[in-house]
């Protein structure tokens, strides 16, 4: 987990498939230590989680082959 503190200065972007309401996730376009983190848009004062940055890839990589 990432506490708020350390995350609330990034900038988070949303999917472009998303509903544009708050009822996805947002990941940070930095990332940190090698790490890609990932919020609930409901709650942006909340923490956020630290996927490492190759599982990451590799999910998305998952989703654009239609794996996942």
């Amino acid at each position: 987990m990432i506490p708020n503190s350390s995350a609330s200065g990034l900038a988070w972007t949303k999917s472009s498939y998303s509903d544009g309401g708050n009822n996805c996730v947002e990941v940070a376009r930095d990332q940190l230590s090698g790490v890609m983190p990932v919020r609930d848009s409901k709650n942006p004062a909340g923490p956020a989680l630290a996927v490492p940055a190759g599982a990451w890839s590799a999910f998305i990589g998952g989703v654009k082959d239609g794996a996942l």
